[in-house]
């Protein structure tokens, strides 16, 4: 869930097609991270209609990869530090909501003290309180910018009257794609709104004005992450075919339980 949490985008799939049929319409994003007190860092988003993959790392440095299968509904969480990987089912989804609601209960029993305690914990991760309505980030168009080679519409963001994010966007046909290229992400957030029906989770996508709060793709994006200021910005776009071993969990990496890998219960093969 930590790895979920932390990424500035997801991306992945497993879907088990013949490499032959790679489509060669598949999405490459490359983007650079920074964040305060750190030495800048490259992740990247492969995409194709149903698969998405991404690349990343964690607060440590450690390489972070998420892999998302839209057909089969499966997120692959891989650790290649300890050549291992869980996979994320809808089922999985339904039981950390239980847990969810569990948490809730205990809330309303809490003092007022350790309510504040634990709303500024989940805060601090991008997330509401188990119970509590998720405020909503407000964008205000502010002028433009340029980022790279592009010219983009500047949005600030504020939740709560505070200033939380600025974004400066382009139209998907700038880059060379179409808001149809990015439905798989669609489908990852609605994935973990079984999980997380508070929010909380950062999905890259394409959304309308109404649904995101600004329009376009953002090719910057600041926002502050458990305390942090990040600043993430695309430094390369392409269309590009895809092996199907992208969307697939390292041959020779150990399959675990999803408990397992939140340090609960055995591995297994």
């Amino acid at each position: 869930m930590r790895l979920l949490v932390k990424s500035i985008s997801f991306a992945g799939a497993l879907c088990v097609l013949p490499a032959a049929v790679a489509s060669a319409d598949g999405v490459l994003m490359v983007m650079k991270v920074t964040s305060d007190g750190a030495a800048p860092q490259t992740t990247q988003v492969q995409i194709d209609a149903r698969r998405m993959r991404t690349e990343g790392f964690g607060g440590a440095g450690e390489k972070q990869v998420a892999i998302f299968d839209g057909t089969k509904k499966v997120m692959i969480l891989v650790d290649e530090s300890k050549k291992t990987y869980v996979e994320l089912t809808e089922a999985d989804l339904e039981g950390m909501s239980g847990i969810m609601s569990q948490l809730q209960q205990q809330v309303v029993r809490m003092t007022p003290e350790q309510r504040a305690q634990m709303e500024q914990m989940m805060k601090g991760r991008g997330m509401a309180l188990p119970g509590a309505a998720a405020a909503k980030t407000v964008y205000t168009k502010t002028g433009t910018g340029t980022v790279g080679k592009w010219t983009c519409d500047k949005y600030e963001g504020t939740n709560g009257g505070q200033k939380v994010s600025e974004v400066c966007t382009v139209d998907p046909k700038a880059l060379g794609f179409t808001a149809a290229d990015f439905d798989v992400s669609r489908e990852l957030a609605a994935f973990f709104k079984k999980a997380m029906p508070m929010g909380g989770m950062d999905v890259f996508s394409i959304g309308t004005p109404a649904d995101q709060g600004f329009s376009g793709i953002p090719v910057r994006n600041v926002s502050t992450v458990a305390g942090r200021q990040v600043t993430t910005e695309i430094t390369e776009v392409k269309r590009q075919a895809f092996p199907d071993s992208v969307f697939q969990a390292p041959a020779g990496f150990q399959k675990q339980d999803f408990m397992a890998g939140r340090g609960r219960g055995r591995g297994r093969q």
